[in-house]
């Protein structure tokens, strides 16, 4: 919302310049948001005029002016096509920042001759108007005029206004405020009714009370259109509008003025001698003034001629193009309605517009307004148009007045701390335009364009705010001490650490919601309707998510939708399930898209293991036990049919107690959430992951590093195919714990001379010596034990 200093003193006798206006506006508890004030850009520039013109003597389009300036007489090129002697301009001197050519004078030769200043044009000026040559001003105007005077130019005030404040949407409800906050006297004119010299010769008929509760109209024929005076076209430039005609004009200025939307039709565009105003028709369409065309439909209220079969404008949005006013128009209808505020607003946001007339609606125009609206505009088009009117004819009822209720004036001070007379909170209201009945009850009744106050705290807010908030007691909180440091809890330590060594990793934090849709929940294992919510906020976050990874999938698609497809990303949260108590547990949870480069030297190490290997040091951080098996043959192997079979396993502690489950996602699945192959992930329960005892919390001791050089011997084993290579390497590990330090799977063989069923696993084991270095007959007995225990798994040593 935009006004002038100006026009808010029509309203306001105080002498506070733009800059007061504003800070007390503020202090009010309007949100102001920028004042520009031209008059300081048009400050250096003053009226001059032309004494003589003669042709520059090196240049045919260039002419040497002798100009009478506020700085006496000056020599000027002037390249102006218009520039003549006796001309009355605009002048800038040397050392005058241009705005529009964004340079700054200085003095210099211009084709052998120096220019001493410059003669200016509108587009130089940043104003409107003609810009082919020099500004061609009244002769009467005295030399050394400020240009800002010439223009009319005066501060804008500019401020945000909040939806429950729409008489804020007039300047006459800013003068109210900021009356009653002490920056002046209220001196808003008052509206006159104008005497119908005729019956009004068109009829009001409302079909739709519901969208359209009260209209009013008049008849005003004889009338002279054409454009506006001056001062009626400065005042709407200012604050962005562009001035159309006189008529036109009239109602966009008592839009702003008064906070009253109107519309005036040609009268002689108008069909049959009835305006109606209805619900829209399916199929039907409305012309409007911007020059496209909408689609109505019933909860639409269309205001329609010609005993409603001709839609002709969009109530309390848009007039339409067939009854618009032009410079011929002589005979008009002048329309004030009041539109359902909620069917405005959708109106809005189904057809896209968002008019002046949209905005103010759509936020409740005070109601009382109605018929002194359009005496108002009656007053200023016969003042503008001249014309003859017809008697005001109103159809309907305009919604109830706000009701009184009871208020305490003593709670102002037991609610804000403020010290606040009776008697001035009585003249606070009054002011704001409540009625207030004092006495030992107090009951106070809001005025029609108040509909936000409904109860004694929204009095209590309005003395505060008007009182100033400034004047607000300050007490300082009570001294609690020094606040405890607080402690995590392990679930909640274990989340920190985790976050921590995954983004160490390299791997991206996501934040999904927690829901998703019942059909993508069914197919990670969830979808129960006991976790269906029953007021989503969307359609597909219908269901509380049994896991995260359909969410960060998605996430990983949108990723690669827009030119990403190499991330990594992963998110710790709760995801819900029935085999909790509670039904909810904490996972962490990883997802990886790896679109490696195309390389003539391949693709270098499987992701998969890559993906195995982080899992293992995240599961190792968080104190995992040392008992975890990694499980992948089919007998054992998940049946969550969301991983691909081949290429997924479980990591347990046990044969029951699943801890977490990682491989590469089935490709049916992604492509179920149109998400492209390949995608790999992990998902980690926190809660299945027993927590370390305390005496593994405690620091290590000194490291006890041997003096002796470590050794490697390898062995190749032929065993079912069915066994994991994992268990072979714990068995190989447990025959002698002090001095195998690590067994490693170097390789895994298949094929010509292994028999079917059978795989050939060839470890590299590293034996540590601790007092002295290991004699033959020793490793020997330690190989012997190796092979015992490969044994206890069927593993024979490959021939």
């Amino acid at each position: 919302m935009k006004f002038t200093l100006s026009w808010l003193k029509d309203h306001l006798d105080t002498t506070a310049d733009a800059r007061g206006v504003a800070e007390a506006m503020t202090m009010a508890g309007l949100e102001v948001e920028e004042v520009t004030d031209p008059t300081a850009a048009l400050a250096p520039f003053t009226v001059a005029r032309i004494v003589s013109a003669e042709r520059h003597p090196n240049a045919d389009r260039l002419q040497v002016c002798q100009v009478e300036t506020v700085d006496g007489p000056r020599e000027i090129v002037c390249g102006a096509p218009n520039a003549r002697a006796g001309l009355v301009t605009i002048y800038a001197p040397i050392g005058v920042w241009v705005p529009g050519l964004g340079v700054t004078l200085v003095e210099k030769p211009v084709r052998g001759v120096v220019s001493n200043g410059m003669l200016c044009s509108a587009a130089e000026l940043e104003l409107p108007g003609d810009s082919d040559g020099i500004l061609d001003l009244p002769a009467d105007l005295a030399v050394g005029t400020p240009a800002a005077e010439v223009f009319g130019a005066e501060p804008v005030i500019d401020f945000e206004v909040t939806p429950n404040r729409p008489d804020w949407l007039g300047v006459d409800g800013i003068a109210r405020d900021l009356a009653a906050a002490g920056l002046g006297r209220l001196k808003t004119p008052a509206i006159v009714p104008v005497a119908g010299r005729f019956a009004c010769p068109v009829s009001i008929r409302l079909e739709a009370p519901g969208l359209c509760p009260v209209f009013a109209g008049r008849v005003i024929r004889g009338v002279t259109n054409g454009p506006s005076p001056e001062w009626l076209q400065r005042r709407l430039a200012a604050i962005g509008l562009r001035s159309i005609n006189r008529l036109v004009d009239v109602t966009n200025l008592i839009a702003y003025d008064r906070a009253r939307p109107l519309h005036v039709y040609d009268l002689a565009s108008l069909k049959g001698q009835a305006v109606v105003a209805r619900g829209g028709a399916d199929g039907e369409t409305v012309a409007a003034l911007d020059g496209k065309t909408y689609a109505a439909a019933p909860d639409i209220c269309v205001i329609a001629d010609d005993e409603g079969q001709r839609a002709i404008g969009l109530g309390g949005v848009m007039g339409g193009e067939t009854t618009g006013c032009s410079d011929a128009t002589t005979d008009v209808f002048l329309e004030s309605a009041w539109f359902d505020p909620l069917a405005t607003a959708q109106t809005g946001r189904t057809l896209g517009i968002s008019s002046d007339a949209q905005y103010r609606f759509a936020r409740r125009v005070d109601p009382g307004t109605v018929v002194p609206g359009i005496e108002l505009a009656t007053r200023m088009i016969l003042d503008l148009c001249g014309g003859e009117p017809s008697e005001v004819v109103v159809a309907g009822e305009a919604p109830a007045a706000p009701t009184a209720f009871a208020f305490d004036p003593a709670r102002v001070g037991r609610l804000t701390g403020l010290d606040v007379s009776p008697e001035r909170t009585a003249e606070v209201l009054t002011a704001l335009g409540f009625a207030v009945e004092t006495g030992d009850r107090w009951t106070v009744t809001p005025p029609s364009w108040r509909a936000d106050a409904h109860g004694p705290a929204d009095l209590i807010e309005e003395v505060a705010r008007i009182v100033g908030y400034d004047a607000l007691p300050s007490t300082p909180l009570p001294d609690l001490g020094a606040p405890s440091a607080g402690l995590l809890s392990p679930l909640q330590a274990r989340v920190r650490r985790a976050r921590r060594a995954l983004a160490a990793l390299g791997y991206a934090e996501a934040v999904t919601w927690s829901f998703t849709s019942q059909d993508i929940a069914r197919a990670f294992g969830g979808g129960d309707d006991r976790l269906r919510v029953e007021n989503p906020i969307a359609q597909g976050l219908d269901c509380m998510r049994p896991s995260i990874l359909p969410n960060l999938i998605q996430a990983a698609a949108r990723n690669a939708d827009r030119g990403h497809p190499d991330v990594a990303l992963f998110e710790i949260g709760p995801v819900y399930r029935d085999d909790s108590p509670t039904g909810q547990r904490t996972a962490i949870t990883v997802v990886v898209a790896p679109h490696v480069a195309r390389h003539w030297s391949g693709a270098g190490e499987d992701p998969l293991f890559q993906l195995k290997g982080d899992l293992m040091r995240l599961l190792t951080l968080l104190g995992a036990p040392s008992g975890l098996q990694t499980v992948q043959d089919p007998e054992r192997a998940p049946t969550d049919g969301w991983w691909h079979p081949g290429r997924s396993a479980r990591v347990q502690l046990g044969p029951k107690a699943l801890i977490a489950q990682f491989g590469a996602l089935h490709p049916a699945t992604l492509k179920t959430l149109d998400a492209e192959s390949p995608m790999l992930g992990f998902e980690l329960i926190l809660e299945a992951l027993p927590e370390p005892r305390g005496a593994k919390t405690k620091s290590r001791g000194p490291a006890n590093l041997s003096t002796l050089m470590p050794l490697s011997r390898d062995f190749a084993f032929v065993v079912e195919d069915r066994i994991p290579a994992g268990d072979l390497v714990r068995a190989v590990q447990g025959a002698d714990k002090a001095r195998i330090t690590e067994v490693a799977v170097f390789d895994v063989y298949r094929g010509k001379g292994v028999e079917p069923g059978f795989k050939s696993v060839a470890l590299e084991v590293t034996l540590q010596p601790d007092q002295a270095t290991l004699t033959e007959a020793e490793i020997e007995a330690l190989s012997a034990k190796i092979l015992a225990e490969a044994q206890k798994l069927g593993a024979a040593l490959r021939a």
